[in-house]
């Protein structure tokens, strides 16, 4: 696998940057959620860098659980459009305010099944809190509540998100440079 720097286009959202709009984040949903009702469903993998760095942020009382969907095939960086789960929750998500925490939000699809998904599992409420969204590319409508950052149309990796499987660890989010990265034979 080649070094991040040697396909590094640039650094979109550095580490300061990036960990100031999450503690706005945390701020923001600390006050809308004062009664400790909440569940945070992160969805797996990339979302976990935000979920840390978030659930710090957030003061009031909260939960959290895991969900795993797959809408992409093997090797590709397109959507497939058709969702499904991998993983599934452990807790009931009845009558509970649900926060789905994802990483990036593109064409919209898979966060548009996820959510009429958990919706017919009946919960109190059911909002969306993205880091980053990549809205020129939408496709679905996705009612984002809580929006870290709103990104060009670029291929990006960092701080969850993968190339290849690796680098989700970096504490920024980097762009692509298409023209040096040689995907994995």
């Amino acid at each position: 696998m080649q070094h991040y720097n040697d396909i590094l286009a640039e650094v979109l959202i550095d580490e300061e940057t990036l960990q100031s709009r999450i503690r706005e984040l945390g701020a923001e949903i600390s006050v809308d959620y004062p009664d400790g009702n909440l569940l945070l469903i992160c969805i797996l993998r990339g979302g976990v860098p935000f979920l840390v760095h978030l659930s710090r942020y957030i003061t009031a009382p909260h939960m959290m659980d895991f969900m795993a969907v797959s809408s992409y095939g093997a090797g590709k960086r397109e959507s497939s459009g058709t969702v499904r789960v991998t993983f599934d929750l452990q807790t009931d998500i009845h009558s509970k305010d649900v926060l789905l925490v994802e990483d990036i939000v593109d064409s919209g699809h898979t966060i548009a099944s996820v959510l009429e998904m958990l919706n017919l599992r009946q919960p109190r409420s059911l909002k969306v809190c993205a880091l980053l969204d990549k809205a020129e590319r939408r496709e679905a409508v996705v009612p984002i509540h809580y929006r870290g950052f709103t990104i060009p149309n670029k291929f990006v990796f960092g701080f969850g998100l993968d190339l290849d499987e690796y680098y989700r660890n970096l504490p920024f989010v980097g762009v692509v440079d298409l023209e040096k990265y040689k995907p994995p034979s």
